[in-house]
């Protein structure tokens, strides 16, 4: 395709690229990339995410976010921040369980503020939320976009998380990590190797992956000193978003969740390609598959600098199991008529729960403020501090 005659014309003029700029030309180029292309999620796509197989999903991670505004004095507004909403599901799940729960968020001033650069997505998530009714904003706003959600919640779009503006912010990143660009490095007996993609001498038009003949700047920079593994993929990226994110929570209060597929910074190659729900080799035909990679949560970690506290990874079935998923699935299933839908919920479930499935590889990762984990010392020990409710999720919800 034309992606590929592109990518075998820059090779042949400047040489082979790091993984991260294949990725980025694959997927983001204005022309030809993955996602400018279409808006590839769901059925139709090449990927099927969590909140399109369920709606329990999306509410089970609004009350997430209700039990930690209770947890942290239900301060009288928030600002609810999604990075990369996809088709704007999740959100809208979400803001269904704000609507359902109005009377507990009576007194708060809700906003959502959707970080999306795609136009094409974004125009998807204005129809699902809004009905379509949005309006551009003035040049001088950060924000491009803007319109009342069905239940009359502000919504606002950006193109970058420094557009959004500071806050008590609750932000989501639900498989928006895992299509960040990265940089993939192999031990050798020289030492730490960058792995690029160059065009293969042998076959024309075919791309395949060489090793840097030297160190990079990269492999000083992202390789830790006490690395063990023979294969590491970094994604900085994903770094300078944490440290965002975590700053943010740091000066204005709030949380951040994280819903990814990933490792805790113990898996080498997870680079993969998708199309129609297949896997697919990730040199060929570029632009016309998902490209991902599993999040390394122990870099994520690390890059919070501790700022804040983290929490997790957590298995998503452990995760929803402690949001009381059974219980939500008893009610729901109570409460319809038909087999069909009785099916579709047990079919959910499974793909959400099943270990084989999305239940074990899929995981969830808190940012927090440390005041919401530990009492801030105080001078005098001797009054009586009420514990602090711990964080559902990644323990079991007590909701009041």
């Amino acid at each position: 395709g034309a992606m590929l005659r592109h990518l075998a014309r820059k090779l042949r003029a400047s040489g082979p690229v790091t993984v991260a700029e294949y990725m980025r030309e694959a997927l983001t180029n204005p022309g030809q990339g993955y996602y400018t292309r279409r808006g590839g999620v769901g059925q139709s796509g090449d990927f099927i995410t969590s909140p399109e197989i369920s709606q329990v999903f999306g509410e089970l991670i609004g009350i997430w976010y209700i039990s930690e505004w209770m947890a942290m004095g239900k301060p009288n507004t928030f600002q609810l921040v999604e990075l990369g909403p996809g088709r704007g599901t999740l959100t809208d799940d979400i803001l269904r369980v704000f609507h359902q729960l109005a009377s507990v968020l009576s007194k708060c001033d809700v906003s959502v503020h959707l970080v999306e650069v795609s136009p094409k997505l974004s125009e998807i998530q204005a129809v699902m939320l809004t009905g379509g009714k949005v309006q551009p904003n003035p040049e001088d706003k950060s924000a491009y976009m803007k319109g009342v959600s069905k239940t009359r919640i502000p919504i606002f779009w950006y193109r970058d998380i420094q557009d959004v503006p500071p806050g008590y912010s609750f932000y989501l990143a639900h498989e928006f990590f895992d299509a960040l660009p990265i940089h993939k490095f192999q031990r050798t007996e020289k030492g730490w190797r960058e792995v690029l993609v160059d065009i293969d001498p042998e076959v024309p038009d075919q791309l395949r992956f060489v090793l840097s003949p030297s160190r990079t700047p990269a492999t000083q920079n992202f390789i830790q000193p006490g690395e063990t593994r023979d294969h590491v993929e970094v994604c900085p990226e994903a770094g300078v978003i944490v440290q965002r994110l975590a700053s943010r929570i740091e000066k204005d209060g709030g949380a951040a969740l994280v819903a990814d597929y990933g490792h805790d910074g113990t898996k080498t190659d997870t680079f993969r390609g998708f199309r129609n729900h297949k896997l697919h080799d990730v040199l060929s035909a570029p632009g016309t598959a998902d490209l991902t990679a599993d999040v390394d949560f122990s870099y994520l970690r690390k890059m919070a600098q501790g700022r804040t506290a983290t929490l997790g990874p957590i298995k998503q079935r452990e995760f929803l199991k402690n949001m009381g998923i059974d219980l939500r699935l008893q009610v729901l299933l109570q409460n319809s008529g038909d087999t069909a839908t009785r099916e579709q919920l047990l079919h959910s479930y499974d793909m959400l729960m099943n270990p084989e499935k999305m239940g074990d590889c899929f995981n969830f990762f808190a940012l927090l403020p440390h005041h919401r984990l530990v009492h801030p010392d105080k001078k005098d020990k001797t009054e009586s501090k009420s514990p602090l409710p711990p964080v559902a999720g990644f323990n079991e919800l007590l909701l009041k």
